[in-house]
């Protein structure tokens, strides 16, 4: 039996039918079953693919990214998902578009959306906004297929919003999964989720917020380290306390990077901005207070240089456990010697971990292209078994 079969037979013992015609915003939405699903669709894909079986499940149809912030993996995963399901892609550039012009949210989903399959945003640098207007963008989008404008409903995928990045998370998760032989070896396992020095200001919070609201899912002892006055959403530090709670595992936060390294089994060194900066900053946004936003921008920048001895260095990476944590980071990373004189990991530990990273972050396009397929189609293991029993691929 392939790997596919035998992952479609897995699925078959999974509750995860009420992922069918749904958005994809956050992992907490998601039951247990449901999110074995998407990494167990995952895998059969990338299995299929990798035996040169055809994965489409589309023969036309779109699938329409809309970038609000800049993105190098992300969109070229979105576009690699939906061309591996036998969609086109169309990428929307709102400064090319006739938002520019004021056109509304209302307007522009129903525009995009004639035959569209999937929905991939990312909002996620403005506190407050960027779940908000996927949201909207939605609501618009369902007003439309009830009126009859559209003839079917495009589903929704987050490529990053201001409280979560699931696609990241779930790929990072996965890449996990894989490293230590089966979630069921997960248990106790440490995953340190810090924040590291960076030399720019205003990183968003939703990879630290995605990463607790995650993990704590798999009982793992979650630590979560930052300087005084860099934290995250509260609200999510509750999902993540009842998480832990439910599962058996840990959730805490502690005041050093080294008592987070210390006999961890995964580091996640990541820079991003305090909490209460971002929404001063939406704030400025909202005002177009430009000398406002330089100021805080200045002043953050100052904020974060007392905190260069935050890096994963060798003598951080010495304090985990045997020396050898799986060090994840989404990426870019800043380098210290590199991309910038002091960042967030040293050259040296950068490097020897250059292919795992290459490695997590090459499981996104599986997992997007699982959370379209788990919502596109009604029986997944009956389009899997239909996957493996057709022809290969053309590839010439």
């Amino acid at each position: 039996m392939s790997k596919t079969m035998e992952l479609a037979q897995r699925l078959k013992n999974l509750r995860a039918g009420n992922l069918y015609r749904q958005d994809f915003y956050w992992t907490w939405d998601k039951t247990d079953d449901e999110l074995e699903a998407v990494f167990t669709v995952a895998d059969a894909l990338r299995d299929l693919r990798q035996r040169n079986k055809s994965a489409r499940i589309f023969d036309s149809g779109l699938g329409i990214s809309i970038f609000r912030d800049n993105s190098t993996r992300t969109r070229f995963s979105f576009a690699s998902a939906c061309n591996l399901l036998g969609l086109g892609v169309q990428d929307l550039d709102e400064k090319k578009s006739q938002i520019a012009h004021g056109e509304t949210v209302r307007e522009t989903a129903n525009m995009v959306s004639f035959m569209a399959d999937v929905i991939g945003i990312r909002d996620d640098m403005f506190i407050g906004e960027g779940h908000k207007y996927q949201k909207a963008f939605m609501d618009a989008v369902d007003e439309g297929y009830r009126d009859g404008i559209l003839e079917q409903r495009p589903t929704l995928v987050n490529l990053q919003c201001d409280v979560d990045h699931p696609t990241q998370c779930m790929a990072d998760m996965l890449h996990i999964i894989h490293e230590f032989g089966g979630v069921e070896n997960l248990r106790g396992k440490k995953i340190a989720m810090t924040w590291a020095y960076s030399p720019s200001y205003g990183k968003p919070l939703s990879v630290p917020q995605g990463v607790i609201g995650l993990m704590t899912r798999f009982g793992m002892d979650v630590v979560l380290a930052h300087p005084e006055g860099y934290d995250v959403m509260p609200e999510v530090e509750e999902v993540a306390k009842k998480n832990a709670a439910a599962t058996g595992g840990h959730y805490r936060k502690v005041d050093t990077m080294e008592e987070a390294f210390q006999d961890a089994d995964i580091v996640y060194p990541k820079s991003w901005a305090p909490f209460a900066a971002m929404e001063e900053r939406t704030k400025l946004y909202q005002a177009g207070d430009r000398a406002g936003i330089d100021a805080l921008e200045e002043r953050l920048l100052r904020r974060n240089a007392r905190f260069k001895s935050w890096t994963c260095s060798e003598e951080m990476m010495a304090r985990t456990r045997n020396g050898k944590a799986l060090y994840l980071h989404c990426l870019p990373a800043d380098i210290s010697g590199l991309s910038c004189p002091e960042g967030e990991v040293e050259r040296s530990v950068f490097d020897r971990y250059l292919v795992p990273l290459y490695k997590q972050a090459s499981y996104k396009p599986y997992i997007i292209a699982a959370m379209i397929f788990m919502a596109k189609v009604k029986d997944p293991v009956s389009a899997l078994t239909a996957l493996e029993n057709a022809g290969e691929r053309k590839r010439f």
